[in-house]
């Protein structure tokens, strides 16, 4: 009996080759697949994804883009490294931006933010649910970004989304230290949040965003600066 013939590739739609690279990268980065410092390829890419340097280049400046690569003086491409020694800054600036946008939410939310945060809420949980570590990392953004534009002001709405795209490799690891089973009280925080915006109890609002925001710093903190050295008998 002949051999069925091998079935076709699949039609790659034109112009697709860019997002399908930048989206198979920015997994791998943002699961840390890919290092910081990790050095990128253009020709092993162009290799494995079976496509020119161009779409290649133009999935490299996206994700540079969005900090994720860096072009070094030399032209060659390397993930960015994670600003360990401005952390701290970092996260004044994160904690800052959970209470003012939950507050701002609480004070000027409509019927239809609502809608939209309890829908960013369900996919988060369902990721939590699934432990799908980059699911959770899209979805919680989501959740946070719906709460910032409920607040109404656009300023703190970019602000906020900057810095959760910048933190998204740090949550990558915060979730990691639950070996990606997040507890759930971590999703009920979520739901006590909602509960405050709601009833537009705006001191509560703060309150719950301050001390979510204190959790989540907590515990990267703790990730890096936990003692792991063997106690080896000399």
């Amino acid at each position: 009996m002949n051999e069925l013939p091998p079935p076709p590739a699949p039609v790659r739609k034109r112009g697709s080759g860019a997002k399908v690279v930048y989206e198979a990268l920015r997994n791998e980065i943002l699961g840390l697949t890919l290092p910081p410092g990790c050095p990128i390829d253009e020709v092993q890419l162009a290799d494995r994804f079976a496509m020119s340097r161009t779409p290649i280049r133009e999935a490299l400046v996206r994700l540079a883009g969005e900090g994720l690569v860096t072009t070094l003086p030399n032209r060659s491409t390397v993930v960015s490294n994670i600003d360990m020694m401005n952390l701290h800054a970092f996260f004044d600036a994160l904690t800052l931006m959970y209470r003012v946008t939950t507050r701002l939410a609480a004070q000027n939310r409509r019927p239809k933010d609502l809608t939209m945060i309890r829908e960013r809420q369900a996919a988060f949980a369902r990721a939590v649910e699934a432990q799908d570590a980059l699911a959770m990392i899209a979805t919680n953004r989501d959740f946070h970004a719906a709460i910032a534009e409920a607040g109404g002001n656009l300023y703190f709405t970019g602000l906020f989304c900057r810095l959760l795209d910048e933190g998204r490799r740090l949550l990558r690891l915060y979730y990691s230290s639950f070996d990606d089973r997040l507890p759930h009280h971590i999703v009920v925080e979520h739901e006590d949040i909602i509960d405050a915006i709601e009833a537009q109890d705006v001191d509560a609002a703060d309150r719950l965003a301050s001390a979510h925001a204190d959790q989540i710093v907590g515990q990267i903190q703790q990730l890096f600066a936990g003692d792991r050295r063997q106690k080896v008998p000399l």
